[in-house]
């Protein structure tokens, strides 16, 4: 990176504890450092154990390797990352004096938040896509979705994007930074950074609209489209199939607009930063990690009888018959 293009060597983070909407949001509880460092590494905690769980699940139960799981497996992954590109370092800083973050911090930040935020939305896509497959086309589900499909969605998911916060990352690594180095949000989000340039934005903020804006939006209306058509495929089946595809497609359309919701509006329209928009960040790094697991995994009643036998396995005591017989000779 060329150091002609910046002086500025370092971005300072305002966090959230500012905020007067957080602290209505936590029933203004918020305003307390601590509150909001325990408050987050609970949230952060139940995140990563939550999502490792259905990785390790779906990993190591035979009955758990088909094409719905093992996407299920790579959105827990994402997920975790997710969540990690950012939520560690705010939940340092609610407990830190000095909220900084160095240039080159600033700017992987930004590249994994695209990264991560493209690839889940293209992934669930492949999920929506699965479910059409599954109640549109049962007869032919084990041949559209074989393992080579999957494997190739989920390349595209990250292909995707790569692509998107590549493109990105070219309209802001070359921007002159040369005075305003606060960002008041609780990591460097794209809209706040820009506009901290020296010179005018108008240009830049047009093509992130551009570029956010064709991935959100398309991905997006695929996502409604297919819940559409799968409604409408069993509304001519029967009353009990209806129902149970209203039910899963409720929890799906949930998380659809948690996470969607808040990418639109900070995203396609950058031209203007509000303060709600570091609440609306919160959706889509901390809240949405965590309803994924419970909206696709609690609510299936596989998924919990798998999570059950490998709890079960690992937790229960051991009999001596189960014991390797190197570590049995060790223990006389």
């Amino acid at each position: 990176m060329d150091a002609a293009n910046k002086s500025v060597s370092e971005f300072v983070l305002l966090g959230l504890s500012k905020s007067w909407e957080l602290q209505l949001f936590f029933f203004m509880f918020s305003g307390a450092p601590a509150f909001l460092f325990v408050f987050f590494s609970v949230l952060y905690v139940i995140i990563v154990l939550g999502n490792l769980l259905i990785i390790i699940t779906v990993t190591s139960d035979n009955s758990l390797h088909s094409p719905m799981y093992f996407l299920l497996g790579n959105l827990s992954f994402v997920d975790i990352c997710q969540a990690s590109f950012a939520t560690p370092k705010m939940i340092v800083d609610f407990l830190s004096e000095q909220k900084t973050i160095s240039f080159n911090g600033c700017i992987a930040q930004i590249f994994f938040i695209h990264l991560f935020t493209g690839g889940e939305m293209v992934l669930l896509v492949s999920m929506a896509y699965d479910r059409y497959v599954a109640i549109c086309k049962p007869l032919h589900y084990v041949v559209i979705m074989s393992q080579r499909t999957c494997t190739v969605l989920v390349i595209v998911s990250w292909a995707v994007g790569l692509v998107h916060t590549l493109s990105q990352l070219s309209f802001t690594v070359t921007l002159p930074f040369c005075g305003p180095n606060v960002v008041d949000s609780f990591f460097c989000d794209l809209p706040r950074v820009t506009k901290l340039a020296c010179l005018d934005s108008y240009i830049i903020e047009i093509l992130i609209v551009v570029n956010s804006g064709i991935l959100s939006v398309s991905t997006f209306s695929l996502l409604v489209g297919s819940d559409i058509i799968i409604l409408v495929t069993v509304w001519f089946k029967s009353s009990a199939a209806m129902a149970k595809a209203f039910s899963t497609l409720a929890a799906h359309i949930t998380v659809v607009i948690l996470f969607f919701g808040p990418c639109i509006f900070i995203y396609v329209w950058p031209f203007t930063t509000y303060p709600v928009d570091k609440l609306l960040a919160i959706f889509y790094t901390v809240f949405t990690p965590i309803l994924n697991p419970i909206i696709y995994t609690l609510r299936n009643r596989d998924m919990k009888a798998a999570m059950r036998n490998i709890m079960t396995y690992y937790l229960r005591p051991k009999k001596i018959s189960e014991i390797p017989l190197a570590v049995r000779s060790s223990l006389y």
